[in-house]
């Protein structure tokens, strides 16, 4: 079996993808010697590297296996499934820059002993220096999408020594402006300007995907068009093409004006709520797939195991599952997080900063919601395999005397693996939508983290002031939605293409 793998191993389609995996892993561990930072990777960080490099593997194996591929192919054309990874996409761009963090050098900070590059104590991400024009510019307070003004009162002095309360102008949002006048026409100009950047970008964006298919099928670059309008080629090239031009189109503009304008308000410290809309994805991002790669070898091992040996071990694994099933899962989440609370306070010394401490709770959230999270998958996944044991060729292979562990790796796992991924991904919204609802009552994250649930419970209490506060709620929900529908939509695809049944009804 070991030298199956070391030949699988060394033929040239395997050797391209762990040679690119190397390059990979060398641009991550190594990029502080070509940029001058400090390289600092959380705990969240280096899983969400392991994931990526396992979702490559994974894709190399399935483009290897005929009888997995076509059935992603058939995901693939379909066009709701296409624009929703589009969407995904963009979210996964937005969370993988996030999780790339360092330290700046510091220029302030000269050690003329050592002679060595001193950095920041502040620690960023890519995303954060990215938005750095955006992020810097924090008001007193909250101040409404596209306002020049603050949303509270304040107490001024005319010239003739008369107090009077009137709302403020903002220090850094319409600070250009020459007149207050020219509020409106300035927004109109500005947004027609970052609309003609996203028509650039666009078009560049179309002219590298058309290279990528002309490649792909071996058309000219007329027929590729041709192709692409006409609907012929075999993927819905034009779905993806559109949904990128909107996402563009819509983000250009906004990230354009978000260099004059706070585009969706700020909030009651005055950060600009759009950035801390961006800031959230990584914390949604990292619930719905670290805690899935928790839940996973629980819920496959034992799920497998009950439904294949029966008996003694069905007994064991049905009594743990029912136990942890009967245990309030809000309880058990408080008490784990309490818990780290207190682990925190006692080892402070073990996290330097208030960004390590926040990363711990978030990643023992994800742990504490995979161990209550598996039991559901494990019930399937028990039932399915009693129905497969019991098929004609599994009873051939037991006859001929396959060891228990080969049928189970060869034969039982591969047939239920269709089930895992449709519940992963139907799995993952949920765990989006949990993250939410524990930070509003308060057992989520570290309030520190930035997160969807932690702007939706701190906006809670000012929609009952007058006037009312409502875009840090609404922006939240219309990033929460769109994450959890495009993930709905393509969990959808992915049932219709690897679902027997659905298939029989085709």
């Amino acid at each position: 079996m070991v030298n199956d793998l070391i030949k699988s191993v060394q033929k040239p389609y395997w050797l391209k993808v762990f040679s690119f995996l190397m390059v990979l892993s060398a641009s991550y561990f190594f990029y502080p010697l070509i940029v001058n930072v400090q390289a600092e990777y959380l705990s969240t960080d280096l899983l969400i590297y392991f994931l990526v490099c396992v979702f490559i593997v994974f894709v190399a194996y399935i483009r290897q296996q005929p009888h997995l591929s076509e059935p992603w192919h058939e995901v693939f054309k379909h066009k709701i499934a296409m624009s929703s990874i589009v969407v995904l996409c963009f979210f996964i761009i937005i969370g993988l820059m996030d999780s790339i963090h360092f330290r700046v050098s510091d220029s302030n900070i000269s050690d003329s002993k050592k002679n060595q590059t001193s950095y920041s104590t502040d620690m960023v991400s890519l995303l954060d220096v990215s938005l750095d024009y955006i992020s810097r510019n924090s008001e007193k307070t909250y101040s409404s999408p596209f306002s020049i003004y603050s949303y509270a009162k304040e107490n001024f002095t005319n010239d003739k020594g008369i107090k009077y309360r009137d709302y403020p102008r903002l220090k850094y949002a319409g600070a250009h402006l020459d007149s207050v006048d020219a509020h409106g026409s300035d927004i109109a100009k500005k947004s027609l300007i970052g609309l003609l950047i996203s028509v650039l970008v666009v078009i560049f964006y179309s002219i590298f995907i058309c290279i990528l298919i002309k490649a792909k099928e071996k058309l000219s670059y007329q027929e590729t068009f041709y192709k692409i309008v006409k609907r012929e080629l075999d993927l819905p090239w034009h779905v993806l093409l559109i949904t990128s031009a909107i996402i563009i189109l819509i983000f250009s503009i906004l990230f354009y004006l978000s260099a004059f304008y706070h585009v969706m308000g700020t909030d009651k410290v005055g950060q600009d709520v759009f950035y801390l809309a961006l800031k959230s994805i990584r914390t949604g991002l990292v619930i719905g797939t670290l805690t899935t790669l928790i839940m996973l070898p629980f819920a496959i091992a034992l799920g497998v195991m009950a439904g294949y040996y029966k008996g003694f071990v069905d007994d064991v694994i049905q009594y743990i599952y029912t136990t942890l099933n009967s245990i309030p899962g809000i309880l058990l989440i408080v008490a784990v997080m309490l818990a780290i609370d207190v682990y925190i306070e006692n080892h402070a010394e073990f996290f330097e900063t208030a960004i390590e401490r926040a990363d711990i709770k978030l990643l023992a959230l994800c742990a504490v919601l995979g161990i209550t999270s598996w039991t559901g998958l494990c019930r399937l996944l028990r039932g399915e395999v009693f129905k497969l044991r019991e098929l004609e060729y599994i009873q051939a292979a037991r006859s001929l005397g396959v060891s228990n562990i080969k049928i189970i790796t060869s034969h039982i796992v591969p047939n239920v693996m269709h089930i895992v991924l449709i519940v992963v991904v139907l799995d993952f919204s949920g765990l989006v939508l949990a993250e939410a609802v524990l930070a509003y009552i308060g057992v989520g994250v570290d309030p520190s983290t930035i997160s969807w649930g932690n702007m939706i419970n701190s906006a809670r209490l000012e929609l009952t002031r007058e006037p009312v506060v409502w875009w840090s709620l609404i922006s939240a929900f219309s990033f929460m939605f769109a994450l959890v529908l495009a993930a709905n939509l393509f969990a959808d695809a992915i049932r219709d293409a690897f679902d027997p049944r659905m298939q029989g009804i085709k």
